[in-house]
């Protein structure tokens, strides 16, 4: 070993430090090749977005997914909510829905089938879930609430039926404009249904009913909580076809 004349310092350490910050270096590059690697690759299964993932419009669920799930919470009825069928059935199926999902489209037939199918036995539980996506859902829902306001329940289950028969779903395919034009063909006053609907009167409350479902275990739509009256719950998982509602109905009969 030789030293330094000056400061009596080997010569060979700086060989050594000069490898180690060569080591570092290499390191540090090495972990941001895979941090950059690890984005890219998540921004390709995230469609470009490295946000969390959202509510989103569910499709039937494939049939290893059936399987009844019980929901995080209980949903509570309030006096406000919009009941068809008999208010004193014995099985309750809470739906939240968004009038502008392709699959809620597809799903309504099949609770009107539910409906007609077990009569007394079940009533229906309209809830609002607008997904952001979806341009005109959250008008849609606080149209709904003006027109039950005005109208009524039943007028509200028309408009219901009406925008499902008539929307062709995905954000836009049922104009805003035409929600007084169809107001007034339920028979609710065209011009206070308007007042009511520019002022955001029920907007608020159709963002407390969709916290809720989430609360309860909703994160896409439709989503369908079926109580029965222990109280226990079954999430339905999408749109599915009647059979398989009609199953989980049957159970919730028993109990």
């Amino acid at each position: 070993m030789t030293e330094d004349k000056k400061g009596l310092v080997p010569k060979n350490i700086f060989a050594g430090n000069l490898n180690i910050i060569l080591v570092i270096a290499l390191t540090v590059s090495a972990f941001a090749m895979g941090s950059l690697y690890t984005k890219v690759k998540y921004l390709e299964g995230n469609g470009g977005s490295l946000v969390a993932a959202k509510p989103s419009a569910q499709a039937p669920a494939a049939a290893g997914d059936t399987q009844p799930k019980v929901a995080l919470k209980t949903p509570e009825l309030t006096s406000d909510d919009r009941i068809k069928g008999n208010k004193n059935a014995k099985v309750t199926l809470v739906e939240y829905s968004d009038f502008e999902c392709p699959f809620c489209i597809r799903f309504h037939p099949t609770m009107q089938q539910v409906m007609k199918e077990y009569g007394d036995k079940v009533k229906w539980v309209y809830r609002d879930y607008p997904l952001s996506f979806h341009a005109n859902a959250q008008k849609e829902a606080e149209a709904g609430w003006c027109i039950n306001e005005l109208g009524g329940t039943d007028a509200f289950w028309k408009y219901a039926d009406a925008i499902f028969a008539r929307t062709t779903g995905n954000g836009t395919g049922f104009a805003l404009e035409k929600l007084g034009p169809l107001a007034a063909e339920l028979g609710v006053n065209q011009s206070k249904f308007q007042q009511c609907l520019d002022s955001a009167k029920y907007a608020q409350k159709v963002k407390d009913q969709m916290a809720k479902g989430s609360e309860e275990g909703v994160s896409g739509t439709p989503g369908t909580i079926i109580i029965d009256a222990k109280g226990q719950t079954q999430l339905v998982p999408g749109a599915l076809p009647f059979e398989q509602i009609k199953s989980m109905i049957d159970a919730a009969l028993k109990q």
